[in-house]
């Protein structure tokens, strides 16, 4: 019999596994604060368990998918990355922890690969394995959360940037969200929970009827159909009138802000002619220009504009009205970007570490 994995369960199939197993629904609730509130890494952590039950517990179900391969820390200190491997298949994935002053924003990912294609992307490049489970994708934050627990900190935000696209794994990373944001689970706000699509229309409109008020982020990259076929595949299938069209009425239907992401490449999409045309796309409403230099692959045609371009294509929307942010580039040292460490892991066979 292959033993349940607990964080794939709701509060509701906790309680139905453990009254098949005659115990009352009040334990469902214990392990529950355990799992998602004390981040019990082991059914013997759960200390006011009966025995019996913990060692049931150990024996037939699962609470950790996640298999820690290497990590990578910046020279700053300041960004982890974690490279892990799913047991059930050794399917990998990444997520990074990334402290600021004030902040522990985790970017984790949501599927193990990703059929996307992005050329400049080292996750589109590696391919396309499977989904994860919700409790895959939320396990990822407990990881760090245990991490940040013992420095007496704590996770403030989480952004589904990592590998894979969220969108085209809708039900297992709603799943996970309504999860992190339980009061009575991890208890994370839902405006500290981002989540970034390269534009899948069908699930922008899906969320926009979802009650948790999560930011939605979507990766522009071009502001034109011609460019964005090349940089994006996905907008042949849904073009930019139609992406706008749908993003619009995300808006209108929740009154929340959309950020759009434009990672600069020099030479291909950072020149202040596209910057206006990126202005004439977005508008100046419930929108904001999030501008990242883009975290180069190596050997890739596709690398991060300078900082002369960066500031001009800033400049020049700013000059539009156009609420525009400059993303600080984290980990350029450790492969931070999506899918860097696996390839680079995978290609030199490197050493493990203890993450």
């Amino acid at each position: 019999m292959n033993p349940v994995q607990l964080l794939d369960l709701t509060q509701e199939e906790l309680r139905s596994l453990l009254a098949s197993w005659g115990e009352p629904g009040y334990r469902a609730d214990q392990i529950w604060g355990w799992l998602y509130r004390r981040f019990a890494a082991a059914p013997e952590e759960m200390t006011d368990l009966p025995r019996s039950l913990r060692a049931r517990l150990a024996a037939e179900t699962r609470l950790e998918p996640l298999t820690p391969m290497t990590r990578l820390d910046s020279s700053d200190g300041q960004t982890r990355k974690t490279l892990f491997a799913l047991p059930p298949d050794g399917s990998q994935i990444e997520a990074v922890l990334m402290r600021y002053e004030r902040r522990r924003t985790l970017c984790i990912s949501t599927q193990a690969g990703c059929a996307m294609g992005c050329p400049f992307c080292a996750t589109g490049q590696g391919g396309f394995a499977r989904n994860l489970t919700a409790g895959e994708i939320v396990a990822q934050v407990l990881f760090y959360a245990r991490i940040l627990a013992e420095q007496e900190q704590r996770v403030t935000n989480v952004v589904l940037m990592g590998m894979g696209e969220p969108l085209a794994n809708y039900a297992a990373t709603w799943a996970a969200i309504q999860r992190l944001n339980d009061p009575a689970g991890f208890g994370l706000g839902a405006r500290a929970i981002t989540l970034s699509t390269v534009g899948l229309v069908p699930g922008i409109r899906r969320m926009s009827r979802e009650p948790e008020q999560v930011g939605l982020a979507v990766s522009l990259h071009a502001a034109t159909d011609e460019l964005r076929n090349q940089l994006v595949p996905i907008n042949r299938r849904y073009p930019l009138q139609e992406l706008m069209q749908a993003c619009r009425d995300y808006m209108a239907a929740t009154r929340r802000r959309i950020s759009f992401e434009y990672a600069l490449m020099e030479g291909i999409n950072d020149s202040e002619e596209q910057a206006h045309q990126l202005a004439d796309l977005v508008g100046t409403g419930l929108t904001h220009v999030n501008l990242i230099p883009l975290n180069p692959t190596a050997d890739s045609p596709y690398q991060g504009s300078s900082a002369t371009r960066v500031r001009a294509f800033r400049d020049a929307l700013q000059l539009r009205n156009v609420p525009t942010t400059l993303r600080l580039r984290r980990g350029i040292d450790i492969q931070a970007g999506c899918g860097q460490l696996r390839a680079h892991y995978n290609l030199e066979k490197g050493p493990s570490s203890e993450a």
